[in-house]
This record gives structure tokens, sequence and C-alpha cells, in this order.
């Protein structure tokens, strides 16, 4: 928000500079992004009196000597211009000096002649009209007769300002206005606020009644209208000109620059409607019709539905409520009568209308902060007394002032000294806090048991308990009065990943080592994820939970599988001509205890992988497992299960000291054939899924690794091939051929054969075993008698024939 430094010293009396008061506003909260001098750019611009003319002989120029004080008496500059005289003041730009946009002006012939600088029009000094009188003008600027030559330029046109553009947050709508800003920089300054003159007299009663009413006050809580007659358009005063310049806004006539000066200064919003426009004279706030029309004053057209508040007359839309009127009851010069319009909308009903319609202005922008139920009050009456000050109009006596039914009155926090010191941590003399609370137009009223009774102005809706009071004692007594602590928690440390973010670490480079790389995806998506993996209506994971205001429907549940994300990214890569890959995801899902949530729901860590290629396989997925245990210095078991999204026979649920971790496989066929790729990428492709409870997977570690010796004896091999029936699971036989000796240190499935010289329905599998023993070295007959007592117990357990 742009306030200009000249507004403000006509509410406080400033005794600071434009840059020390930034490094105050900066100090109590208020971010002011840019201080911006008017003349900025401007340098050695002075004013020069014209004391003799000549025409240049042969040219367009004429030859003027101008004095410029103590830069001197008879400087020689030409000039193009032609609508100035003998004895006009005008700005001289002279030898060395510059102007805005970076240009530079040196003495130099024009024409043969010298000329020692330039004389300058408004334009070239970044004026207008409503900044200074005459500055748009095809010519020089003619300054006042009074003006001293060899004056720097910049007080006698009023560039002798700056602009404080300050970052308002959302929780200060209240400074949404020059008066807003006034009252912070009275505060902090301890200067009293001079308040705008508010005063007006009604001189006429109403001619015709007028029908107000509100069908929607939870959307507008506060609706106030006055009635102005005798409309007389003209001209406004400089100074209401310069206010608007200096806030980038153009002056257009004196009713349009009151609406917008009440804007600027109040941080009210106004419309006035035309009442000769108004049918019936009735004014109806209200939801739009489903389907109805409105043309705004910038002429675009919108089509409005039931969340849109509007204002009506008797027939159609007159304007968008909060945002900006219609072009059918906008004003013009046949204007002649005029209800003035200043309410209170609902907040999120202006930003969502806004947004919705990509229509957005000024107005908006306040509401969309919020505008408090008293401000409308405050700002009718300032837009009176100028309409009454610059005799626009005949105020009647007609007036309306609708609300909800709420009272206005302000807010009471009762609390303690202790409590406020309490927050911030130091203690604040009990003095000063009352000191500063009164200075921001709170009462204090202390009570015989020492607590306070604190009352907060009508325009501080932000305010709700003694934390908040806190926070406006230490903006003011400063904060680099607090003196930083630990908190009583808090621990000196070396710094470093703690041991849950080592293991974690360690589980990424595991699986890197793998040839996977990590994925990231949001904690979102839709029930449609749960469709597309197929998952039964009972099952656990559509137990998710629902977002109440979804960015979109695509991302309306939180996430209680990584799956349905991993596979998402995989038909992502395929469609961009990715044809392979291995990826991996460690985040949470959130699982809720019930439905709908009562409590904060459980976070758990999870572990995604997803391979896919031409050349992937099952086992690819099941070393990485492989690789992953090893690194933890596990041992995973593996059985088979059945998920709905993965192959019945190509799939498998993976356990850990009885755990069960969680499963991976081949996406089964038929989501395989359902996804929205190529029918080649299908037919040649797969892809391979795995999801593990990560937090169940860290349970099984047993602390930090410790090294281990190898062992100086030689460890013997012996592969094994072996006849089973299909529905042995290659688990349960690395299981047996594990629990046959302690000399067996590891087992490999290594090769699986099915040919019709074995049977139907059987299988031949092949295992390398490591047999070794640290203390000693494994004996022939050690080996003989293992690999006979494994035999023996496979045969026994599963039935298993040596090949």
């Amino acid at each position: 928000m742009k306030v200009p430094f000249s507004w403000l010293k006509e509410f406080v009396d400033i005794d600071v500079t434009a840059q020390e008061l930034e490094e105050k506003l900066f100090s109590c909260g208020f971010e002011v992004e840019e201080l911006i001098p008017l003349d900025a750019g401007i340098s050695k611009v002075v004013v020069g009196k014209i004391v003799e003319m000549e025409p240049q002989e042969g040219t367009h120029l004429t030859k003027c000597v101008v004095d410029c004080g103590e830069y001197g008496h008879d400087i020689r500059i030409s000039t193009g211009a032609a609508n100035m005289k003998l004895g006009d003041c005008v700005p001289a730009a002279l030898d060395g000096s510059t102007l805005p946009g970076g240009i530079k002006i040196k003495a130099r012939k024009m024409q043969g002649v010298e000329s020692n600088g330039m004389l300058c029009s408004g334009e070239e000094l970044g004026l207008n009209d409503d900044l200074f009188p005459g500055s748009e003008v095809y010519g020089l600027l003619i300054l006042p007769e009074d003006s001293v030559p060899g004056t720097d330029i910049a007080p006698v046109v009023g560039l002798d300002d700056y602009i404080f553009d300050i970052s308002i947050t959302a929780n200060r709508p209240d400074c949404q206005s020059v008066l807003g800003i006034a009252r912070e920089v009275a505060a902090i300054l301890g200067k009293p606020l001079h308040m705008p003159a508010m005063d007006y007299n009604t001189v006429c009663d109403a001619d015709e009644p007028i029908s107000v009413k509100v069908e929607a006050p939870d959307l507008c809580p506060r609706y106030m209208a006055h009635y102005v007659r005798n409309i007389r358009m003209s001209e406004s005063p400089r100074w209401m000109k310069r206010h608007l310049a200096l806030c980038g806004l153009r002056s257009i006539s004196n009713v349009v620059d009151i609406t917008n000066h009440t804007l600027l200064e109040m941080g009210q919003p106004m419309h006035a409607f035309d009442l000769n426009k108004v049918a019936g004279r009735s004014i109806t706030v209200r939801r739009a019709v489903e389907g109805e029309k409105i043309t705004t004053l910038d002429e675009k057209e919108f089509t409005l539905n039931p969340n849109n508040l509007v204002i009506c007359d008797a027939e159609k839309p007159v304007a968008l409520a909060g945002i900006m009127g219609g072009v059918n009851s906008g004003m013009d010069d046949n204007t002649t009568s005029l209800l003035f319009e200043c309410a209170t909308f609902a907040r999120d009903s202006v930003r969502k209308t806004s947004r919705a319609l990509g229509q957005n202005s000024d107005s908006s922008a306040r509401y969309e902060k919020g505008v408090d139920r008293h401000s409308p009050e405050l700002g009718l009456a300032r837009a009176l007394h100028l309409i009454q000050e610059l005799d626009c109009g005949d105020i009647t006596t007609l007036e309306y002032d609708l609300t909800d039914g709420r009272p206005l009155e302000r807010k009471h926090i009762v609390t303690t000294p202790a409590k406020i010191c309490g927050v911030l941590g130091i203690t604040v003399p009990d003095q000063t806090m009352i000191d500063i609370l009164k200075r921001l137009e709170f009462t204090v009223d202390v009570q015989a048991d020492g607590s306070w009774d604190v009352s907060a102005p009508l325009y501080r809706e932000d305010v709700e308990s003694f934390p908040d009071l806190a926070e406006e004692v230490i903006r003011e007594y400063g904060y680099d009065h607090i003196v930083p602590t630990f908190l009583n928690t808090a621990a000196v440390t070396n710094g470093g990943l703690n041991y849950e973010q080592k293991q974690q670490l360690k589980t990424k480079r595991l699986l890197a080592a793998q040839g996977f790389y990590e994925a990231s995806t949001l904690a979102f998506y839709s029930n449609a994820e749960f469709d597309m993996l197929h998952i039964p209506a009972e099952d656990e994971a559509r137990k998710a939970i629902r977002i109440l205001n979804p960015i979109s429907e695509n991302l309306s549940v939180m996430r209680t599988l990584l799956a349905p994300s991993m596979l998402n990214v995989i038909v992502d890569n395929l469609k961009k001509g990715n044809a392979e890959g291995r990826l991996f995801e460690m985040a949470p899902v959130y699982l809720a205890k019930e439905l709908p949530i009562n409590e904060h729901p459980h976070e758990r860590q999870t572990l995604c992988i997803g391979a896919f290629g031409p050349e992937e396989d099952f086992f690819t997925v099941k070393g990485a497992l492989e690789a992953l245990a090893e690194g933890f210095d596990l041992t995973f078991t593996y059985q088979r299960e059945t998920t709905s999204w993965l192959h019945p026979g190509i799939s498998a649920a993976v356990y850990c000291n009885g755990k069960r971790l969680g499963v991976f496989g081949k996406l089964a066929n038929e989501i395989n054939a359902e996804l929205e790729i190529a029918k080649e990428q299908k037919d040649s492709q797969n892809i391979y899924l795995g999801e593990l409870d990560y937090e169940a997977l860290m349970s099984c570690v047993e602390g930090e690794l410790r090294y281990k010796p190898l062992s100086p004896y030689a460890a013997v091999k012996r592969d094994l091939a072996l006849v089973c029936d299909e529905s042995v699971a290659c688990g349960d036989i690395e299981e047996t051929i594990r629990k046959a000796s302690p000399l067996i240190t590891e087992v490999k499935l290594f090769d699986i054969y099915r040919g019709a010289n074995l049977g139907e329905g059987k299988k031949s599998t092949a295992f390398s075993l490591t047999l070794s023993d640290p203390a000693a070295e494994v004996s022939n007959e050690q080996v003989e008698r293992t690999v006979k007592k494994v035999l023996g117990n496979l045969k026994f357990k599963l039935g298993i024939e040596i090949r």
C-alpha cells in the first residue's frame, strides 16, 4: 500500500525524517518495501527566471537569458517551447543536471548557438496536472511568479516528498489506509492523532422514497447508505487531486474523487449509485440468481451464480458487492441524485467471487483482508463531510444503517501483567505497558485484584486474547529488549544427523546403489487412485481422510498407500518416452483411527519401490530388498500372498523376525491393461511395485552395526538342485535349509526350471549353500553330514527330492 509522507503529516506532527520513520515502522512490524523519493533522478534543476528572449534566426528556437540565482544570473539556454514570456519562472536543468529516466543534460550547441542547459516541461520532471497545475501543457512548465531564482525545483513543484510502499499483513486490515498507518505513526512517535473532519449537516428532506434491504446478512453484516440530491459535478480541489495522484490515481470529478479519496484515507470502499438509473429506486443486497449477468464499470460482462453477492435494483444487478459497480448505475455528467453506499462484506465471499470471476479492484483487495463493522460509519461520515465542504450536493435526512443484529462493542480481555510478560519472556514495567496500550487506543482498567480489563478499539478485530496484547506491547517497546534464551527442553548438540535420520539416509543410499532414484510425490490423491489399483471397497486402505476444501478433486484425500503415487510417476515417465527406470520414495501415509477424525492420524513412514522396463523382473525388486536386508544385517523371508494390485503368481509378502513388512511383485495384468499408455508399451512393459512399512523394518534393526572380524578359514560352497511341487514356496525351502545346521551362513536361489521331463506340476530349484565356521575350518565330513541333513529335512518336511 502506498502512503505519501506529506499526507501522513496532516494526521500527525511528525518530527523525524522519512528515513527515520521507515526504520521505526519496520521496528514495530510494518515492512516498508520501498521508500520512494518523488524527486528521484532529478539533480541540479532549479528555478530560472527569463530575463531576455530573442528568436534564433532561421530556426524554431528561442535564445533565452535565464537568472538562476546563485548558479548564475545570465545563463544562456535555447528552447523550442513557445508558451513562455519575459519574466516567467520556469524549471532550468543546468549543465551536468539529471532528469527522471537517467537523462543527463550537458551544455551543447543548438543550431550553432551554445546552450548551457534545458528549460523543462512538467512531463520531463515526471509531473502531471494533478500533482502540479500546468504540467501537461505543451511547452514549458510555468512556475508561480513569486518563485525565487536558483531555488531547487523539488519543493517548488511538490517533489520534496516520499511515498512509503508498505506491505500490510493479513492480520492488520485496519492499516489499509492512510489513517490506519497514521494511527501507528502517532503511537510510535508518542504524538496525538489529528482525525480528519467528519461532521456534516443535512440540508433538505428526500424528494422521493428509496427502498434499501439486505437479504444476505451473513455475507453483509452492515450496510449503510445516504441520499444526496442536487449533485453538482465539477473539478476537485488541488489538494485532493494531489492526494490521489501521489497514490497513483487520476482525478475524474469531485464526486468520483470523494469515493476514491475516502477509500485511500479511511480504508473504507465506497460506491455511489446514480438514482436516475436505479430501477424502482430500490437497493437489495442478495445472492445472485443462477445465470444472472452483470456488466461492470470496466465493461466486462460476467455470468453469476448463488455463490456471488450482488447489489440489485428492482430489475437487475447494479454492482458486484465489494468488487465493482455496474456500468448501468455509474455516474455521468447527467447525474443529479446519488445514494452513497458504505458496507462491510464477508471477506471470504469477496475473495471467492473475485477469484472465480477473475475480477479484482482496490475495493476487493481491502475487503479480502477485512473491513470492520465500525469502518462504514466513519467512511460515510467523511464522504458526506467532503460533499458539503466541496459543495458537491445537498445532503438529505434520508439514511440507512442495516446490520445483522450483533451489537457493535469493544472486545474486552481480562489478563494480568504477569501473563503478558510470560509470553514475552522479559519483564516490562506495568506503567510502560499501560502507556503503550493507551497510545494504541486501547483502554486499560486496573482491577482491585491486580488484573487488567483491556478493551480493544473497534477497528482491531484481530485482537482476541492476552498473547495479542503481548505482541502490541513488544512491537512498541522494542524487540531489542528481548534477551535470547534456550527453551526449557533445549540442549546444546554438536549438530549433524540423529539416529533416525542416519537410518533413513542409509536406506536411501542402499537403494541408490541398486540403481534406484528417489521420487517425491504429493501427500494427496483421489479415490480414483484406489479404483486404479482395484482396491476392494471394504479394504482398510480406502478409509482415507478427506480434505474439506481441496485444491481439486484430484487432490481430495490424504494417501494411505504410496503405490498409487508411484504407479502414476511410472506412467508419466512412460508417456514421456522413458521406457525403463527404477524409483523409490520414502514418505508418510496417513492412517486414521476412525472417520470422521477426532484426533491426529498416525503418520506411518513407508517405503515404496518401483521398477519398470522390458528387462526388469521379479528378482530385480527381490534383489534390492535383499541388499537392503544385508545392509542392516537382517534376514528377510518371503511368503506367497495375494494382493489386489499385484499379479497373484508373481508377488510375495516380506517378513523379518516374524513381522510382516509389506508386499512386492508384478503389477496385475488387468491393471496394466487399463493404464493410459500406448498398447505396444503394455505388451512389452514389465512394471513391478513394492511397499514396506518402514517403521516395522526399523524395529527389526538392533541399533548401530558393529564390526565383525572375517573368519580366517575358507568357506565351503555346495549347490543343490531340487525337485518339488509347484505349490512349494522357495521361501519355505530356504528356511528349511537354514534351520538344518548353524554352519549354513548363506542360502541363495539361483535357478528355477520347469520342463516335461520333471513331470506335471513339478519344478526344479537350484540353491547355493555357503558353510563356514569362524572358529575352525569346515571339514569334508561336516559338509557331507550337513548336506545329508538338509536333504533329509527337505524330504521329510516338504517332500522334496534331489534332482
